[in-house]
């Protein structure tokens, strides 16, 4: 059972969500259980992961925002295993390079940019570039043929594949937001060469 502090933070992580949702991601909880996330991220271009639709788990514990979630991915993509913890700094695996200020956001962005990534760490896997573009291609397919996609994410199971709220366009009211200044198409390259250990997204 989530903690009144967990409960009250991923109740407004779920706000800022709805209400400015970073580029090729978007999440929401359980309705019968908040610690338990459920995401969609879209291959971003220039990416063998474009076109892709990919789901995946966020399984928060009751003492976040103090302790890191479980991360794990149910879609086919040629870079994780399916249904396995994935080790990152930002996941249970490395508890002690946890930081309480990362969002949910945060988390998404940072498994897109390390997805987009050449780097292997426990629950990923080697493909070569054009499985992962069949993959990409197939897993609109796979995902709404899955009893639980359909009930999370009823609105995506249409046979066309859906945008998501955010698809890296730029703001209009503002040139480029924050969320778009996020890209994922370019954070993987400027993960590389960042050596600020408290980026999220970084293997531990």
């Amino acid at each position: 059972m989530a903690t009144k502090a967990a409960s009250k933070r991923l109740g407004k992580e779920a706000q800022m969500m709805d209400r400015d949702p970073p580029p090729f991601c978007y999440g929401r909880p359980r309705e019968e259980n908040v610690l338990e996330w459920h995401f969609i991220l879209r291959g971003p271009p220039d990416t063998p992961f474009h076109g892709g639709e990919y789901w995946g788990q966020l399984l928060f514990p009751p003492e976040y925002p103090f302790k890191p979630p479980g991360i794990k991915m149910s879609t086919p993509s040629g870079r994780f295993h399916t249904d396995t913890k994935i080790c990152t700094s930002m996941s249970d695996f490395h508890p002690g390079s946890w930081n309480p200020a990362w969002s949910v956001a945060n988390i998404l962005v940072g498994l897109l940019s390390f997805m987009c990534s050449d780097e292997m760490t426990t629950g990923s896997v080697m493909a070569t570039h054009a499985d992962r573009q069949t993959l990409a291609r197939r897993s609109h397919a796979f995902n709404i043929t899955q009893p639980k996609f359909k009930r999370l994410f009823p609105d995506y199971c249409d046979a066309t594949i859906r945008a998501l709220p955010n698809m890296g366009e730029k703001k209009k009211d503002d040139g480029e937001g924050a969320s778009s200044a996020l890209n994922p198409s370019s954070i993987a390259t400027k993960e590389k060469n960042n050596t600020d250990t408290s980026a999220p997204g970084k293997v531990g």
